[in-house]
């Protein structure tokens, strides 16, 4: 391998983000993690301007000036970028002037301060979710065990009762402790883990949207705001399908029962994430899954513990299904987060699409 191809493959797997700039303050280079921090297309924006990224770059365009005529790097720190997407990316970026090749050049570089509150509160989410698990399976297995003992009693004393009349009461203790079985087995999950094979992600989105409109019968507007170009990842599609469903089928639920009148609408928006950090591991790629809804929202006062099972923000909720969702997507070693506000809910969902290592 050439020197300069091994040293641009560096760049290119680094986390962060580093830009290229000549004198006139044009675009040369700028890696993946830069792509996916300033939501662009190296390609498309090689030759031109830096401020054309910003809608408002005029200090920033100054110092980068600044640095150029006096050849001295300096760092800045908290300071606020507003992208020409319309997004506020709070960060640390440090410019330093290297002149080479007879011309003079700026390398830049950006640390967004929130990625690493981001992954801070990721692993203490990955964290709350195994200790979710372990909890929940040490009660399944303290309930199912007396349950076990209660059915088996009840069928017992069924075939000693001489009155067919009384076998209604041992029905009724059989019937109650099999609905008990069955709800802790819910609450459990899915029984057999993920059978990877590579599946298309709107496969999975378009089968669940054709599902909630034959459901609804076009009471709601659903939009599809997709990538084609994300490749396949490694999924179960059953149990994809049921992760997708049950948010989905929340957000249905949720617009069905505002009070307003405002029409529905729910809105999955697929994009691919490069470098991106799971708890302690980072994929290489990573497939979001967005799943946006204009309800009513979820009340701040459980949306901290909406992942926990039996917790429901509608009274005939069993607060099972986005507890499954998690146990789902955390076997295919992803990541789901909720943000919520009155009138605009969204579900990320994080799925690892090519290897990864620590």
């Amino acid at each position: 391998m050439p020197p300069e191809q091994f040293l641009r493959q560096i760049l290119d797997n680094l986390t962060t983000a580093v830009l290229l700039l000549d004198a006139p303050l044009r675009v040369s280079y700028m890696n993946p993690a830069a792509e996916m921090l300033l939501e662009v297309s190296g390609q498309r924006v090689n030759g031109q301007r830096i401020s054309s990224l910003f809608s408002d770059a005029s200090e920033t365009m100054e110092s980068l000036r600044s640095a150029i005529s006096s050849g001295h790097p300096f760092t800045k720190r908290e300071a606020q970028l507003n992208l020409s997407t319309g997004q506020c990316l709070m960060a640390d970026y440090s410019v330093t002037p290297m002149p080479a090749l007879d011309r003079q050049w700026i390398l830049l570089e950006i640390l967004p301060r929130d990625r690493l509150l981001r992954i801070t509160r990721e692993e203490a989410q990955v964290t709350k979710q195994e200790v979710t698990r372990v909890l929940i399976r040490g009660l399944a297995h303290e309930i199912k065990n007396p349950l076990g003992g209660i059915r088996g009693a009840a069928q017992l004393l069924a075939r000693e009762l001489v009155e067919p009349a009384l076998s209604d009461y041992t029905d009724v203790i059989i019937q109650e402790a099999d609905r008990l079985r069955n709800l802790v087995d819910r609450m459990l999950g899915p029984y057999q883990p993920p059978r990877l094979m590579p599946i298309n992600i709107h496969e999975i989105t378009e089968h669940v949207c054709s599902l909630v409109e034959a459901e609804t019968l076009g009471s709601l507007d659903i939009h599809r705001d997709y990538d084609p170009s994300i490749p396949d990842l490694p999924g179960d599609r059953e149990q994809l399908i049921q992760a997708v469903l049950n948010i989905v089928r929340n957000a249905m639920q949720a617009i069905m029962s505002a009070t307003d009148d405002r029409r529905g609408r729910i809105t999955l928006r697929t994009r691919t994430l490069r470098q991106f950090t799971i708890g302690s591991r980072r994929h290489r790629l990573v497939c979001r899954l967005e799943i946006s809804d204009n309800g009513p929202g979820i009340p701040p006062a459980i949306l901290d513990s909406i992942f926990y099972p039996m917790v429901s923000g509608r009274a005939d909720g069993t607060g099972l299904g986005l507890s499954i969702t998690q146990t789902i997507v955390s076997r295919h070693q992803g990541l789901i987060e909720c943000d919520s506000v009155p009138g605009h809910t969204t579900f990320t969902l994080f799925l690892p699409i090519t290897g990864d290592h620590e």
